[in-house]
């Protein structure tokens, strides 16, 4: 039953995006064959999230998948995701600080999230500490040149320190001073 499982399941994955009905089929059939695949439950979340814009069934996908196997890191950042594009700040918080804690999650990525997530919250300076953090922990150059490039969209984000113009009144009284 597994070889069935893993033909449908490597069908699904080769077909997406870019043949999104064999994706979907050969989802579903991989469903039939084992309905608490976490592969194929995560991956039936991304069509949900990505392609259709469903974020509440995406949600429903990622959930089940982690209520059968709490380990499936592969889900983590995908379902983090869904949380942003759908406002649900305050769950995608608690499920990064979770994620931190699973054996074998990519922490550079969840860093990178818990730097979008202060992105959007409008903490400009947290979300910079995070992606310090990410960077600890990025080993390969493409993914911290990516990291770089989120710190100057961010910098360009914060508050610019406006001198204070003099205003004419000013610069007559320092004179008079003098």
């Amino acid at each position: 039953m597994d070889n069935l499982l893993d033909k449908y399941l490597f069908q699904a994955i080769d077909a997406y995006p870019y043949d999104l009905q064999e994706a979907v089929e050969s989802l579903q059939y991989a469903l039939s064959y084992n309905p608490e695949s976490t592969k194929a439950l995560c991956l039936m979340g991304q069509v949900y999230a990505e392609q259709l814009k469903d974020y509440e069934t995406a949600k429903v996908y990622y959930q089940e998948a982690l209520a059968k196997n709490i380990h499936a890191i592969e889900v983590y950042p995908h379902y983090v995701n869904v949380l942003l594009w759908n406002e649900d700040y305050e769950e995608a918080e608690r499920l990064l600080n979770f994620a931190f804690t699973v054996k074998g999650t990519d922490k550079a990525v969840l860093y990178t999230k818990k730097a979008s997530l202060f992105e959007r919250k409008k903490n400009y300076k947290i979300a910079l500490k995070h992606l310090k953090k990410a960077k600890e922990f990025a080993f390969n150059d493409d993914f911290i040149s990516f990291i770089k490039g989120e710190e100057r969209r961010i910098k360009d984000k914060l508050p610019k320190n406006k001198k204070k113009k003099r205003s004419k009144t000013s610069k007559k009284s320092k004179k008079k001073k003098k």
